[in-house]
């Protein structure tokens, strides 16, 4: 018998480590969570030892007796549904996004427990590690079994999945747009038909935001882009309206030279300049600014932990600002990036984003799929460092043209796709990172 430890940073990846090395007759005989990740036991040629003698405990017994028939409750609802085909979803369209089908987490969730000695309660605690790492088992194994279904039954359907994927499109987007041609039988109508339902899913206002004036604030984390694209706002509108009818104003002293940079584009414009420091009020710093058509603020870049961030927020927020708040995201950065940046930055209520780098990004599927999936209307986006010239007022199917453009050349492979479906048999939460 061949025993090997395997380390890997998640469950996914640890699976395809063991695949590779010892193949597909592998047993799983030990799974745990360690630093960095998960650790995975597994053997060739593995026999089921025989269960050592052991004190009872009716408690533990019981509660693992329920939650082995929930497993495989879960395990015989999932690959069921993955035999049939998913039931019409429009909610990335015209309705709120719903919890998949099949809901792993549901499924596993205890009943509260008896109170219990500490000795069983440390036992419980680890049975619960283990189910935990059960769960992302199950999860990679449905994933590969709903794949490989979808790839004899459905070849068309499959052979989509893969153009979506090589978009960099998420796997949630990708299901509903599938669904909306799943009728077609003429793969490129049905192509081209998909392509338009992602355009028709992507809002962009139907003002642009430096016609309608008033007070404008771009946020986001730093590295984003947010004063560069502020200076490319600001000459559009002076160039085009002249420079009496726009104001500036910095809320970042946080990062050197910033406000530097800020007020020489003041100077070169010929625009006022207001620096709020922290502690200011910003209300009382627009005040001067009332009679000016565009007012644009830069804020800081600030991580997701620092109170600073959310004192600036909540003033961005407050009814007496009346601020229409962009986030301003790279379309460079990765999607966790993209996530974190959003649910960091929402609090401050937002009007829409603002896409920058396009010029420099390899793939736009991550980053439409973020404005799609949380309502965020495209605004503006930006594709060089030229002021004005590199800042587009969006539109949607051209924003598809190039994102099917900008595709990778290969097909994802076959464990790439595998993790895809897995990832849809998730918990919302687990999901939404």
């Amino acid at each position: 018998m061949q025993v090997k430890r395997f380390f890997a940073a998640d469950m996914r990846q640890a699976m395809k480590l063991v695949r590779d090395e010892l193949g597909a007759d592998a047993s799983i005989i030990a799974n745990r969570r360690v630093a960095g990740g998960v650790e995975l036991t597994a053997a060739l040629d593995y026999q089921i030892p025989a269960a050592p003698a052991r004190q009872p405990n009716p408690a533990l017994e019981a509660e693992l007796r329920q939650t082995q028939a929930r497993i495989a409750s879960a395990q015989a609802e999932l690959v069921t549904r993955s035999h049939a085909d998913a039931s019409k979803d429009r909610q990335l369209f015209a309705e709120e996004p719903a919890a998949p089908q099949g809901d792993l987490d549901t499924a596993l969730r205890m009943a509260a427990p008896a109170p219990m000695a500490s000795s069983d309660q440390g036992a419980l605690e680890a049975m619960r590690s283990e189910l935990h790492g059960l769960r992302e088992l199950l999860e990679v194994q449905l994933g590969s079994m709903a794949w490989g279904q979808m790839q004899a039954r459905r070849p068309q359907q499959a052979s989509l999945w893969r153009r979506l994927q090589r978009m960099g499109l998420p796997a949630e987007l990708s299901r509903v747009l599938l669904e909306r041609v799943a009728n077609v039988a003429e793969p490129r109508q049905a192509w081209g038909m998909l392509l338009a339902h992602l355009a028709h899913a992507i809002q962009t206002p139907k003002q642009e935001p430096l016609e309608e004036g008033g007070v404008i604030a771009l946020v986001g984390p730093a590295g984003m882009g947010k004063t560069t694209t502020l200076a490319k706002l600001a000459a559009r509108y002076v160039l085009k309206y002249g420079a009496q009818h726009v104001a500036l104003v910095s809320l970042d002293s946080y990062r050197i030279g910033a406000q530097e940079q800020l007020k020489t584009l003041g100077r070169i414009l010929n625009v006022p300049v207001t620096l709020v420091d922290p502690g200011q009020s910003l209300t009382q710093a627009l005040a001067p600014l009332a009679r000016k058509r565009v007012v644009l603020i830069d804020s800081a870049g600030l991580p997701a932990s620092d109170p600073a961030l959310h004192m600036q927020l909540e003033t961005l927020a407050g009814r007496g600002i009346k601020a229409k708040n962009y986030l301003v995201l790279a379309a460079t950065s990765q999607s966790q990036v993209l996530k974190a940046a959003y649910h960091s930055y929402k609090r401050c209520g937002l009007s829409g984003c603002i896409l920058t780098k396009l010029d420099e990004a390899t793939s736009l599927g991550e980053v439409l799929g973020l404005a799609i999936g949380q309502r965020l209307p495209v605004a503006y986006l930006t594709d060089g460092p030229r002021i004005p010239d590199d800042l587009q007022v969006p539109r949607s199917h051209q924003l598809v043209s190039r994102a099917v453009g900008l595709q990778n050349a290969e097909d994802p492979s076959e464990d790439t796709m595998a993790e895809m479906f897995a990832g849809l048999y998730q918990h919302p939460a687990r999901r939404a990172g």
